[in-house]
């Protein structure tokens, strides 16, 4: 066959990306794709389902799974989160495991790096936040210490906040991706429904707004979604454990409510590109994260 006749090559694959938490895993993947697919916060186990995110480069496409932070699972809702992450690690062709270059190795990332020891699948160790590095020689040590831990094909220096190192870790990816086909249309950047999207945006409000005690123990649930002409009508209800967790969400006169129901709306408004008009209300529902009814609610594809 001649030359001009052959097709280009083309590299396809899925990429898993784990860590302990807080170590930046969403905000690489948001980072990685230029978008928004997987909310963020400084609170451990932010995220709680397998989301995915899909990169389109010439001649390449990755589809990226990101993971909730591995931790040792003490109720049903880390069990299931626990789950997700051993999912994750099948039928990959490449993990990505993310650890806080600020921190040296402790536990947790001993036991992060205990579980992608047990794959067969190739590994790289990013190392992000070294922009906090003046003297990334500094990293040394680190990259010494997790060499004599795991069994990585690469390390990786990143910044998932800046895009320092990002360029690099795309072309690593695609070196070692296997010719395969396009897996997703080209415009498409995420498999999540926008409902599942809406609800967890307004999720990371309420962590990023609220005290420490609310987080963890808030779901949130769609109560209506009607598209009107440009104008999607949104209606949710806020899961909370306790009274007094109610109590701080919904603020003083509804402060509180209103600040996240406001950061939330613009924020749905820019990633959907139509006008929103949502409503928020705050629910008692205790012991929701041992119960398999509202558990089945943590993700979309349950």
């Amino acid at each position: 066959m001649a030359a001009g006749n052959s097709s280009p090559r083309f590299v396809s694959g899925f990429v898993s990306i784990l860590g302990r938490p807080n170590v930046g895993k969403s905000t690489l993947l948001n980072k990685l794709l230029g978008t928004k697919v997987s909310i963020v916060s400084d609170k451990p186990q932010t995220t709680r389902t397998a989301i995915q995110g899909v990169l389109n480069l010439n001649g390449a496409q990755v589809v990226f799974l990101d993971t909730p932070g591995i931790h040792r699972p003490n109720n049903l809702l880390n069990k299931r989160m626990s789950k997700e992450i051993s999912g994750a690690l099948d039928g990959r062709d490449l993990l990505l495991l993310v650890a806080d270059s600020t921190r040296p190795a402790g536990r947790e990332d001993e036991r992060a790096v205990e579980l992608v020891n047990r794959v067969r699948t190739p590994v790289y160790l990013v190392l992000n936040k070294v922009d906090l590095f003046r003297d990334k020689s500094r990293l040394l040590p680190l990259m010494d210490r997790y060499r004599k831990l795991g069994r990585f094909e690469e390390m990786i220096p990143v910044s998932a906040l800046t895009g320092d190192g990002l360029g690099v870790l795309k072309k690593k990816i695609v070196e070692r991706l296997p010719e395969g086909p396009r897996y997703f249309p080209e415009d498409e950047v995420t498999d999540q429904p926008e409902r599942f999207l809406a609800t967890e945006l307004v999720r990371e409000k309420v962590l990023r707004e609220t005290r420490q005690e609310v987080p963890h123990s808030v779901l949130v649930l769609i109560d209506q979604w009607e598209q009107k002409g440009r104008l999607l009508r949104v209606a949710l209800s806020i899961m909370v454990e306790r009274p007094g967790q109610k109590a701080i969400l919904i603020g003083s006169k509804g402060s509180m409510l209103k600040r996240v129901g406001t950061a939330a709306r613009e924020e749905i408004e820019r990633l959907f590109g139509k006008k929103i008009y949502l409503e928020l209300f705050v629910k008692v529902r205790k012991g929701w994260r041992e119960n398999p009814k509202y558990l089945s609610e943590t993700g979309w594809k349950g």
